[in-house]
C-alpha cells in the first residue's frame, strides 16, 4: 500500500502543469493529457466509421466512452494547453494503448491505483507503473491518453507535432447541451457573436457541445435555418443556433 501511494504522490506531483484544472461552467472535468495523431485513413474506427482525410474525431481508451456512428452523445473538448485554441469533437474511436482505462471516472474499471485524470498509459510510461507496460503487456512508448483525427489535429488545433492538450470530457457536465449540424464540415468557433469575429477553433459535425449562455449578435442562415441567436459553449468560444439542433429555435441557455 504505501508503494500505490507512493506513486499516486508522483504521478499527481511529478510533472508541473499536469493537475486537472477546475470544471468551468459545469461543462465537465478537464485534464492535461498527451495527444498523438490517429491517422489511419480509410481504417474503419470502433463505432464502423470509416476514417476520412481530414478527418474530425477522437479516440479515448475505454468503450465506456464510445458514441454510436454518426452521434456525438460522448464528446470533448480539446484545447491547446500553449493558446487558446480548441475544437469540440466527438468521441468514435477506442485507444490509445488501452481499451479499458476509462480514467476520466471516479469508478474507473483499470488502474484502480491511479488518480482520476491520470492515464494508465501515461503513469507507464512516465513512471514505470505496471513495469513500464499497457494492459496487454506491451512496452509504452509514449504517455498517449487520447488520439486525435487529423482534422482535428491539424486543423482544429494546428498541432504539428504531439502535445499535451486540455481535454473536457462533455458527457460529465451539467449544462444543457446542443449537437453541431453541419453538411459534414467542420464549424468554425468564434470569439464572439459574430462570424466577423476571430476564429478560436471547430466544432465537428454531431460533436455535442455545452449551451453556457446565450446572446442575441449576427443573424446568420445556417443548416437549421436562419437566427441571430448565439450560445457560448467555452472561454471565448461561440456558435450560432443556426448550426445547432437544441429540439427548438427558442434560447435554451440564460443570457449571457
Amino acid at each position: 500500500m504505501a508503494a500505490v501511494a507512493g506513486l499516486v504522490a508522483l504521478v499527481t506531483g511529478a510533472v508541473v502543469g499536469l493537475a486537472a484544472p477546475a470544471a468551468a461552467d459545469g461543462d465537465g472535468e478537464t485534464h492535461r493529457i498527451y495527444a498523438t495523431r490517429e491517422g489511419l485513413v480509410g481504417k474503419h474506427t470502433a463505432n464502423g466509421h470509416k476514417i476520412t482525410k481530414r478527418d474530425h474525431f477522437v479516440a479515448l481508451p475505454s468503450r465506456r466512452a464510445l458514441s454510436a456512428k454518426g452521434s456525438g452523445a460522448y464528446s470533448v473538448r480539446v484545447c491547446r494547453a500553449d493558446s487558446t485554441r480548441c475544437e469540440y469533437a466527438p468521441v468514435w474511436d477506442v485507444g490509445p494503448w488501452n481499451t479499458t482505462d476509462d480514467y476520466w471516472s471516479a469508478t474507473r474499471h483499470a488502474a484502480r491505483g491511479l488518480p482520476k485524470g491520470t492515464p494508465q498509459a501515461s503513469a507507464a510510461y512516465r513512471l514505470g507503473y505496471n513495469g513500464g507496460k499497457d494492459l496487454f503487456g506491451r512496452k509504452v512508448t509514449n504517455p498517449a491518453g487520447i488520439d486525435l483525427a487529423d482534422g482535428t489535429y491539424w486543423d482544429g488545433l494546428g498541432l504539428r507535432k504531439n502535445a499535451w492538450i486540455d481535454v473536457t470530457y462533455l458527457w460529465q457536465g451539467s449544462a444543457r447541451t446542443g449537437t453541431v449540424v453541419t453538411d459534414g464540415r467542420a464549424l468554425n468557433v468564434r470569439t464572439g457573436p459574430s462570424s466577423t469575429k476571430a476564429r478560436a477553433g471547430l466544432a465537428a459535425n454531431t460533436a455535442r457541445v455545452p449551451l453556457l449562455c446565450s446572446v442575441r449578435g449576427q443573424w446568420v442562415t445556417g443548416s437549421r435555418g436562419t437566427t441571430n441567436l448565439w450560445y457560448r459553449i467555452g472561454a471565448r468560444n461561440w456558435v450560432s443556433d443556426a448550426y445547432l439542433n437544441t429540439g427548438t429555435g427558442a434560447a435554451v441557455a440564460p443570457a449571457c
